[in-house]
C-alpha cells in the first residue's frame, strides 16, 4: 500500500509538472511579423501600402509550411528589436545574428546568405577602390592587409549606412578612426545623399546595392571594393525571435530548412535578386 501511494504521488507530481510547462507553452497559430519595408528588393511598400519582396515571399511561405496564419506590419528598422521585445511582434525579419544582437534576441537558421560592400559615385575618388569583388571574410588573418590599404583610401571620407545595423556597427569599428560614419533611418534616405554628393560612399548589402546600381537614373553609381562578411557584420539573414520562443523558433526554422530542401527559397531568390543567396541544403 505504501509502494502504491508513493508511485502515485510521484504520478500526481509528474502530471503536475506536465499540466504547468503545457500551461506555459503557447499553441502557435497566428503570428505578426515586423519588416522594414523599405529594403528593396527584400522588402518595400508600394504606394497603397502593399507589402512585397524577398522577404515577404519567404514569410508565406514559411507560415503556410508551418499552418501559420502571419500579419507582416510594416515598421522603422530601428524599432524592430524593442517592438519585438515589447510583444508588438512575435518574429521579425531580415533579422542577422551578430555578438550584440544574440543578446537580446535569438534567431532562425537563415533563409538568405549575403555580404556587404561600399556604393560610390564612378567620377568621384573611391571610383577606383581596390579588391573590387573580392570575397573578404574579416575573421581571416588574410584580410588585415587588405583592410589597411582600405584604411588609407577611406581617411577623410563620409561613409552612411542605415542605422542600427550592422554595417554601421562594422564601419565604425572597423573605419571609425579615419572616416565620419553618417546614419540613416532607412537604406533608399542613404542612396538619396550618396547620389546628392553628400556622402562619399554607402555601406550596405550586397544584393540591395545591386538593385540600387539597376535602377534608371543611377548610371554614376557602381559598386566597389571587397565583399565583406563575418566580424560583427549580419550577412546571414533570418528571422529574429524572442529569447524563451524557442518553440516558434524551431516551427520557423523547420519551415526554412524544408523550403531550402526542395529548391523554393532558390527560386525566390533568383525571382527577386537574379543570383541565388539562399543557403545551401545540408548534404
Amino acid at each position: 500500500m505504501t509502494k502504491f501511494s508513493t508511485v502515485t504521488k510521484s504520478a500526481m507530481v509528474a502530471l503536475c509538472v506536465l499540466i504547468a510547462v503545457g500551461a506555459e507553452a503557447k499553441d502557435w497559430k497566428e503570428v505578426n511579423i515586423g519588416v522594414e519595408g523599405a529594403f528593396p528588393p527584400f522588402n518595400m511598400s508600394g504606394s497603397d501600402g502593399t507589402l512585397s519582396g524577398y522577404d515577404i515571399d519567404v514569410a508565406n511561405e514559411v507560415c503556410k509550411r508551418a499552418n501559420l496564419t502571419c500579419h507582416i506590419i510594416a515598421q522603422d528598422w530601428d524599432s524592430q528589436i524593442p517592438s519585438l521585445n515589447a510583444g508588438k511582434f512575435d518574429a521579425v525579419l531580415t533579422m542577422g545574428p551578430n555578438e550584440s544582437r544574440r543578446k537580446v534576441i535569438d534567431f532562425t537558421v537563415p533563409y538568405a546568405v549575403t555580404a556587404n560592400a561600399l556604393l560610390v559615385s564612378k567620377s568621384g575618388s573611391l571610383g577606383s577602390l581596390p579588391h573590387g569583388g573580392e570575397a573578404v571574410n574579416v575573421n581571416d588573418g588574410s584580410a588585415k592587409p587588405i583592410i589597411d590599404e582600405l584604411h588609407k583610401a577611406l581617411d577623410g571620407k563620409i561613409v552612411g549606412a542605415p542605422l542600427s545595423t550592422s554595417q554601421q556597427q562594422f564601419m565604425e569599428q572597423t573605419f571609425g578612426d579615419v572616416i565620419q560614419v553618417r546614419t540613416y533611418k532607412s537604406s533608399e534616405q542613404t542612396d538619396l545623399d550618396l547620389a546628392s554628393g553628400r556622402i562619399d560612399a554607402e555601406f550596405n548589402n550586397i544584393v540591395y546595392l545591386n538593385s540600387v546600381v539597376s535602377k534608371p537614373g543611377n548610371e554614376d553609381l557602381a559598386i566597389v571594393g571587397p565583399l565583406f562578411t563575418g566580424g560583427v557584420m549580419a550577412t546571414d539573414v533570418c528571422f529574429g525571435v524572442r529569447k524563451g520562443d524557442s518553440d516558434l523558433q524551431a516551427i520557423l526554422s523547420k519551415a526554412i530548412g524544408e523550403a531550402v530542401a526542395d529548391g523554393t527559397l532558390k527560386k525566390l531568390s533568383m525571382k527577386w535578386f537574379k543570383i541565388d543567396v539562399s543557403p545551401k541544403p545540408k548534404a
